[in-house]
């Protein structure tokens, strides 16, 4: 049995998905969510093996819940379920570690297939997603280089530590790991500690 949380803040959007999933005998819907961080706690609490997650939401954007589901360990595949085709929200999700990336106008049989594909292992995609994210990786830029304590300090980010945090543990100043981040920032092209993140996830700076 293949158990799912269902993160969407749309109560119609839930009981329609929860209706069209619970009539696949191999799928549970074991929860749902109306927002990022309230399915972040479900997911650690129930150890589900998918979650599906639309990406805008009140709390936070289902990217970042992405990020920290990721950075705790939980065992569950996150996939992108939701009406949001841009390429800055389809790279921002793949680069946080989404299993996949569905639209919500989906058939019933073709969601349940890749939720099923998603527990397996695999990566799903929607064609018009899969053919943009081609589209984009193509023109990816020239891989940045960071120093070897930028990479410290930004693999302490992704551990979710606090400035005060990064600097106790590398034996610098706070001043001195707000300066590190914002070399970070100008080499990545990005303005904030998630993007950076994911960012140096997608080039490979950082392991996932």
């Amino acid at each position: 049995m293949i158990r799912i949380i269902l993160a969407d803040d749309h109560p119609v959007v839930r009981e329609g998905l929860r209706a069209m999933l619970s009539a696949e005998s191999d799928l549970e819907v074991v929860a749902d969510a109306s927002s990022g961080p309230q399915a972040e706690a479900l997911a650690a609490e129930l150890r589900p093996d998918i979650v599906l997650m639309d990406l805008r939401m009140p709390g936070g954007s289902g990217v970042d819940s992405i990020v920290r589901m990721a950075g705790a360990g939980l065992p569950c595949r996150v996939v992108v379920l939701t009406t949001y085709e841009t390429d800055r929200d389809i790279l921002r999700a793949v680069e946080a570690g989404a299993a996949g990336y569905l639209l919500k106008d989906l058939p019933r049989a073709e969601l349940a297939e890749a939720v099923r594909a998603a527990a397996r292992g695999e990566t799903v995609l929607a064609p018009s997603v899969a053919a943009r994210l081609v589209d984009q990786l193509r023109t990816r830029p020239e891989r940045p280089r960071l120093s070897e304590r930028e990479t410290a300090v930004l693999r302490l980010v992704a551990e979710g530590c606090t400035n005060a945090e990064i600097g106790r543990r590398l034996y610098i100043g706070e001043s001195t790991v707000k300066t590190y981040l914002l070399r970070v920032f100008g080499k990545l092209g990005v303005d904030d500690r998630t993007a950076a993140v994911t960012s140096a996830m997608r080039y490979g700076l950082l392991e996932q």
